[in-house]
């Protein structure tokens, strides 16, 4: 009787990135044994056998240090890598090895990522995270502020461990490093508001309403997807107040989302 074959899938990424393509990886999951991704993302990766931090690896070696390799990749029999894809010099250190790159692999797949948390009830209250990975991404502090005052329910600022709010927000922000734990959270909120981030695509997975507030990226590529999501697009010069305001009690109203960004001659 022959050994299973060993199949691994390499996926990095930034926190929205991974989201968005977890209906590609679950399809796909039958064709692989294990999966190598960021480390913050391994939580909700429920759906391997086995998975790795890729910092853990020493993959990020390959192809910059010389002679650098890693043995347990020779075990595999096949592997499937988002990884690498544009950087020749990691392809030539492993072009003896089994490898698949992302362009090779079929089409994405249609779909809507959906994160399974327990069922908890929902609370009344709503979370902003006025953070993103590009300053260019985040809308005013101040302007997340008055949302806050004028929303009329109470308000639970999120931050991530290297993000910080200022001190009198800071005391009461929440701060969950585990994103399972996070996303299990964000499930009992009635609404959540804030920028393009991977901490609104992780929202609308667990299928809170979302209003994301896009600055500088199209939504039509990048908006967060979960089953309570509309896929209305509000393309605005820049997003007042008063408009996330309008789109957040919408939101609680209909448990819609509202998508709203700084207008771009590319995109219209």
């Amino acid at each position: 009787m022959s050994a299973a074959k060993r199949r691994l899938l390499v996926r990095p990424g930034a926190i929205g990135d991974v989201i968005l393509s977890l209906p590609t990886l679950e399809a796909a999951r039958a064709s692989y044994t294990e999966v190598w991704a960021p480390r913050p993302m391994l939580p909700l990766i429920r759906f391997a056998d086995r998975t790795r931090a890729i910092a853990d690896t020493g993959l990020e070696l390959v192809g910059v240090v010389e002679g650098a390799r890693i043995s347990e990749l020779e075990t595999f029999d096949s592997i499937y890598s988002w990884y690498g894809t544009h950087r020749p010099e990691f392809r030539d250190a492993v072009r003896h090895l089994p490898f698949t790159f992302f362009p090779a692999l079929p089409p994405p797949v249609e779909g809507i990522p959906h994160i399974a948390v327990p069922p908890a009830p929902i609370q009344d209250f709503a979370i902003i995270h006025p953070f993103a990975s590009s300053v260019r991404k985040r809308w005013p502090l101040e302007n997340f502020r008055e949302v806050a005052a004028e929303l009329g329910i109470p308000v639970k600022w999120c931050a991530g461990p290297e993000e910080h709010l200022p001190d009198e927000i800071q005391s009461d922000a929440i701060k969950i490093d585990d994103l399972y734990e996070l996303a299990r959270w964000i499930s009992t909120a009635r609404v959540y508001i804030g920028n393009d981030s991977g901490i609104a695509h992780l929202a609308a997975a667990v299928g809170t309403p979302v209003v994301a507030i896009f600055l500088a990226s199209d939504p039509r590529v990048w908006a967060p997807r979960g089953h309570r999501i509309t896929g209305d697009v509000t393309v605005l010069e820049c997003p007042s107040v008063a408009e996330v305001l309008a789109a957040a009690r919408s939101a609680l109203r209909q448990h819609a989302s509202g998508f709203l960004y700084r207008a771009d001659a590319q995109l219209l």
